[in-house]
């Protein structure tokens, strides 16, 4: 079967979130998925399959499954239209564990994803988070899968080197580092650290957005945002808060395609010759 690899949330190779995406004819054993997703060894890797009334969705990383990933679904439905398993006026349906998601072309090659929104609520500060990211903090709220802290400026989140050691210890996905942009043409800029699920920083998190987007909301009392991710690689969302959803609006690039040489376990086994190569023998 292929194998793709995208960069999602970018125009550009080699920028944005790195994710593959594996299209199965039917679901994948989770182990075997796991082992995938551990040899592509990128951020996340997305496995989906075609179901009556859209496609099956899951996300793996290299160590973990999880609940929601906005890159590698980004990724997923760049796919689908590109390799013509949708016709580009089709919409993108995915069954998920986090519910139904979307995602349509729009012009000039953006996809637009509805996301359910995951807002924060205001949070005492966990024990050593100040210490392990070494810089004051404005404000530390917390959703379902992660904190989100505040800090004072943008020149703050692009420098900040956070002690990964410590912030593994705090019970947590990840932490969502965030401030106001100083940048045109950007609203907000943040940073995403994982160390507990074994991504010290992620790239570009679609997720993170569906926090950052009803919080800036808060803050600067409109609905639609430019952001920017200030990792090495960098990222550009924008961003639409419409009740309890939040569209993630990105570009995606294909910069690599592959065969994978291993059946799904979930599939009848093939059975392969043995191919003679200077008198050894192998399968």
């Amino acid at each position: 079967m292929e194998l793709f690899q995208v960069d999602a949330f970018t125009d550009t190779p080699f920028g944005g979130n790195p994710a593959g995406v594996c299209i199965l004819e039917e679901a994948g054993d989770e182990q075997w998925m796991q082992a995938v997703a551990m040899e592509m060894n990128l951020p996340e890797t997305a496995f989906l399959y075609r179901t009556e009334f859209g496609y099956n969705l899951r996300w793996f990383t290299p160590d973990v499954e999880m609940d929601l990933c906005g890159h590698a679904t980004l990724a997923a439905a760049h796919i689908l239209w590109q390799k013509g398993h949708l016709d580009p006026s089709e919409r993108a349906v995915f069954f998920t564990k986090s519910g139904t998601l979307t995602a349509d072309l729009r012009e000039g090659g953006w996809i637009e994803l509805n996301f359910p929104a995951e807002e924060d609520k205001p949070c005492e500060i966990p024990e050593r988070l100040v210490e392990a990211l070494g810089v004051p903090v404005k404000y530390v709220g917390k959703n379902r899968f992660d904190y989100i802290i505040e800090v004072e400026s943008e020149d703050i989140v692009r420098k900040l080197e956070p002690n990964f050691n410590l912030l593994s210890k705090i019970p947590t996905r990840g932490f969502i580092v965030t401030s106001s942009a100083q940048t045109e043409p950007y609203d907000f800029v943040s940073r995403f650290f994982a160390p507990g699920d074994g991504t010290n920083e992620d790239p570009v998190t679609g997720s993170a957005h569906c926090c950052l987007a009803p919080y800036w909301k808060r803050k600067l009392g409109k609905n639609e945002f430019m952001a920017y991710q200030a990792s090495k690689r960098g990222g550009i969302l924008r961003n639409v808060v419409q009740g309890d959803r939040v569209l993630l609006i990105g570009q995606a690039v294909t910069t690599m395609r592959c065969e994978l040489y291993t059946n799904n376990p979930s599939r009848p086994q093939v059975e392969r010759p043995f191919i003679n190569l200077g008198g050894e023998s192998i399968i």
